[in-house]
């Protein structure tokens, strides 16, 4: 998330009550006494039994996202949210008061590591109440007291565990997309989190986002969930990914489908190189970089690891490989369809339609076939909506500003835990 600085509400985030008697524009409700500025707290803070917003940190200031998924950071300019002891002022003149969640921190033992982790319980959690464990995206940060999703399911009647993957925030060893591996952390996280919260909850389910939805179904049958919720994740593998990323790439620049067909030879090429941990295809890339490397569609292409490939002489990759990829320790082998075909729970996946990093197309079909063959799969799409299930603003040039997340989402992912789908969410439809 961009964040942008402001001076007056930087300092006034944290704690300065008498700024706001200099400045020219006072909220009335600071003007009474009744709300003092002071140092930010992650957590909900409820207006009522239904809105409320959630407080987490980031890398500057803290963030929050309202529970119909408006966000913003504590020092954007004209920020809505000024933080206040156990309590935030929203648009000037509404006081929220901080709701009392359980929140119980944990180390866990994962494969000899170590692992950070923190069970999340809405105030009234009892042997009804729905218990989930979220599993991480890609990216290297951790979680605990930084992710707003778990927070939003907390805000919605759910018990969350939650947990800083290994190589990042409290938890150690060292960063890896090794899929098998990170599904053992979760596994173990399942169980700690039962263990935790026995006695007081019922359904207990898996939710993965992005990368989270292959780590999910590797994890679900010894996690013994009852059900898994999976966005904006993929049942393609990660060369798969690659190729439809590049596909939507060259598409989205205005190509056809001619150097849609040169693509699919270029992504052939370097899925034979990343299946084979960089030992085969390099004669194959060689030629493609010879064929097509002048034509101007070419320097456009990006995917998740093509446009690396191909930016490196052949004989680089040779000698070098990619040293950032050395370190993912990624297991290239995973098939997600022969995985999804053995999970016997429920599942329910969310597409964002107009997604970049994971595009759902083949996902899609591959879905609807395997619920024809008698999986139980629920899918839901929403539309004009990116990766992460970000609502955007796109520019002339196509770069794309995210806005708000889209309205509907949380509430579909809370009422799937909850185990009754109600009504509509958002723009959302199903398929």
């Amino acid at each position: 998330m961009k964040i942008l600085s402001s001076t007056l509400f930087a300092t006034c985030a944290l704690a300065c009550p008498i700024l706001f008697a200099q400045a020219t524009d006072v909220p009335d409700v600071l003007k009474s006494g009744l709300f003092t500025s002071a140092l930010c707290e992650t957590g909900i803070f409820q207006k009522d039994k239904q809105a409320f917003v959630v407080v987490t940190k980031a890398d500057k200031g803290f963030n929050y996202t309202l529970s119909d998924g408006i966000v913003g950071n504590t020092l954007d300019s004209g920020t809505t949210l000024i933080c206040g002891k156990n309590a935030v002022l929203i648009r000037g003149n509404e006081v929220w008061s901080k709701l009392a969640i359980s929140e119980l921190n944990t180390r866990f033992e994962s494969n000899g590591l170590m692992l950070a982790g923190r069970l999340m319980e809405p105030p009234d959690a009892g042997k009804n109440t729905s218990l989930v464990v979220y599993a991480h995206g890609s990216e290297g940060t951790g979680w605990i007291d930084r992710a707003g999703d778990p927070y939003q399911m907390v805000g919605r009647g759910i018990s969350v565990f939650v947990y800083d993957k290994r190589g990042t925030g409290l938890s150690q060893g060292e960063y890896t997309q090794n899929f098998p591996r990170l599904a053992d952390d979760l596994v173990a996280a399942s169980h700690e989190a039962k263990r935790l919260a026995a006695g007081r909850y019922g359904r207990f389910g898996l939710i993965g986002l992005s990368q989270g939805g292959w780590i999910v179904p590797l994890a679900a049958a010894r996690a013994r969930a009852e059900f898994l919720g999976i966005g904006f994740g993929l049942a393609v593998d990660i060369t798969g990914q690659d190729a439809e990323q590049v596909s939507k790439e060259l598409r989205d620049h205005g190509y056809g489908d001619d150097i849609l067909a040169k693509a699919s030879k270029v992504t052939d090429v370097t899925a034979k190189i990343a299946r084979s941990d960089l030992k085969e295809g390099f004669d194959e890339l060689a030629d493609i970089q010879k064929q097509f490397g002048k034509e101007a569609w070419f320097t456009s292409i990006k995917g998740g690891y093509s446009g690396v490939f191909l930016s490196m002489s052949v004989d680089d990759l040779r000698r070098n490989g990619v040293p950032r990829f050395d370190k993912l320790n990624i297991d290239w082998s995973l098939d997600p369809m022969q995985v999804l075909s053995k999970v016997d729970v429920p599942q329910m996946w969310v597409f964002a339609d107009e997604d970049r990093q994971a595009p759902g197309a083949v996902s899609l079909e591959r879905l609807s076939n395997l619920r024809r063959q008698g999986s139980n799969i629920t899918i839901y799409r929403f539309p004009d909506t990116g990766h992460g299930m970000w609502e955007y603003a796109e520019a002339k040039d196509g770069t794309r500003k995210q806005t708000r997340i889209t309205p509907g989402f949380y509430d579909l992912m809370a009422d799937w835990a909850k185990g009754k789908l109600d009504g509509s969410y958002g723009k959302a439809y199903r398929r």
